[in-house]
């Protein structure tokens, strides 16, 4: 047993179960409070961000103090745990997950190689299979957690330009559109290819990429000498949800030689729905998906994912021999996880996708996402019958609208609607521009979110541009 007066990072049993027990309470207290706080409140960010900039300490601190200051923490900004965050792709943060990642922490385990964990490998192993069996891929896929969607999309175009570039690679072209994630531009800028060979195929009415301009954009791009690599479909964009014609443009890719790889960090969840399978057809057919657990498996953030459907490639992308690394041996049914990603060194990431999935079962999820599909409708429906205008209707749990003035700036209306809502603390959403129109997004994601919350922000958007018409009358 260690002296914790002679060894103070090594605290004795006693003072284990005392700092747990504090630091429980404080996620009791926050857990409960977390519905009533506002959804953002940026009024005390630069006083308390200011209060923080500070030396390092010689001397340490009570821990009941630090636990103060991050009470105040937890409660600034925006409260992007709670059920009136709909704004980008939230997720909520499971606490079941959050179980997990102390249990991470505590147990310390080296898993990227096998051998060092077996058990905790196979874990995540096992948890990453059970990703692969939702889009139908076969036993020799395989896949990576990730900090997020930019690595896993970063790591997916490494290794479809490895296996279709080979070492010369510069002649490659890949193919989004205008709605694609801005991950995706920026992983191939990072991956080396030409910032003017990402090209950006025309989108549809529906802001799906059109099939038949990629393929005049790849058949354009072979006559002038380069070669077509990669298309990236979405699978849930970040302004609308839109999902793109996935079957066919894997079709056009297929038939050109080109990976097809999908951005389902936001969609690729619903394949656990019936609604959503339906809505993704064609998923499967992709050499590789990106997913983001902390999205719609409401996962902490930091979970993100990458599936690879021929796991070989994955891995000749990815890994180098080390000599100091010769007394580890190859890896056997467990993947050394270190030969998949750009990562030696990482956390247990995999913990914290098992235990929730094990604890509650898959058909929790399932319920919680279909709930979310149908008040994404009410938001669509309910906002039309107002007099906004919306649209696309929801492939997903994004909603785009705004309210046109029969005279005046429409932008300057709506962003001024949107500061209203947002200042009454009860949901925050965001803006982005479509078309060249500013429009006011809501994503309805977050498990905390329920229809008493969308409801209440209904009533508060419609009240909010009440009052705004009839002071632009006035």
């Amino acid at each position: 047993m260690s002296d914790a007066t002679q060894y103070p990072l090594e605290p004795n049993p006693e003072q284990v179960r005392l700092m747990g027990e504090a630091v429980l309470a404080f996620v009791e207290d926050f857990l409960r409070d977390l519905p009533e706080l506002p959804a953002f409140d940026p009024a005390r960010s630069a006083a308390l961000a200011g209060a923080l900039r500070e030396p390092a300490p010689e001397l340490g601190s009570p821990l009941s103090g630090l636990l103060s200051t991050l009470h105040a923490a937890a409660r600034d900004g925006a409260a992007s745990a709670g059920p009136g965050y709909l704004a980008y792709v939230p997720g909520g943060g499971l606490y079941a997950a959050a179980l997990a990642d102390f249990l991470t922490a505590a147990m310390n385990k080296y898993v990227t190689v096998w051998q060092l964990a077996p058990a905790c490998a196979q874990i995540e192993a096992t948890a990453v299979r059970w990703l692969c069996d939702l889009f139908g891929y076969p036993e020799e896929a395989r896949g990576i957690l990730t900090s997020g969607g930019s690595m896993a999309n970063f790591s997916a175009i490494v290794t479809a330009r490895v296996a279709r570039l080979g070492e010369s690679f510069l002649d490659g072209t890949v193919y989004v559109t205008d709605q694609t994630h801005a991950s995706c531009a920026k992983a191939a800028l990072l991956a080396g290819l030409p910032r003017a060979h990402v090209r950006a195929v025309p989108a549809g009415p529906d802001l799906g990429m059109a099939p038949d301009a990629l393929a005049r954009m790849i058949a354009d791009d072979r006559r002038a000498g380069l070669r077509p690599f990669l298309v990236i479909g979405s699978a849930g964009t970040t302004n609308t949800g839109a999902i793109d014609p996935l079957a066919e443009l894997a079709a056009v890719a297929g038939k050109a030689g080109a990976w097809f790889h999908v951005d389902a960090a936001y969609g690729g969840p619903f394949q656990l729905t019936e609604r959503g399978r339906a809505r993704l057809r064609g998923i499967e057919l992709a050499d590789s998906i990106t997913l983001d657990p902390h999205k719609a498996l409401f996962l902490p953030y930091g979970t993100g994912a990458l599936l690879v459907r021929d796991g070989a490639l994955l891995r000749q992308a990815h890994h180098m021999d080390a000599a100091y690394l010769q007394d580890l041996g190859d890896e056997d049914d467990i993947p050394n996880f270190t030969e998949y990603s750009p990562e030696l060194t990482r956390d247990f990431r995999g913990l914290r996708l098992w235990l929730p999935i094990k604890l509650h079962g898959l058909d929790a999820f399932r319920q919680a996402l279909d709930e979310k599909l149908d008040l994404a409708e009410l938001v669509h429906d309910t906002l039309r019958k107002n007099g906004f205008e919306v649209p696309w209707r929801p492939s997903l749990t994004a909603v785009a609208f705004r309210w046109v003035p029969e005279e005046g700036d429409a932008d300057a209306f709506n962003a001024e609607l949107l500061r209203r809502v947002t200042a009454r603390g009860r949901a925050l959403l965001s803006s982005t521009r479509i078309d060249g129109r500013y429009m006011i997004r809501v994503c309805v994601v977050s498990h905390r979110t329920h229809r008493d919350r969308v409801e209440e922000l209904l009533d508060i958007v419609s009240e909010t541009c009440a009052a705004l018409r009839a002071e632009h009358l006035a």
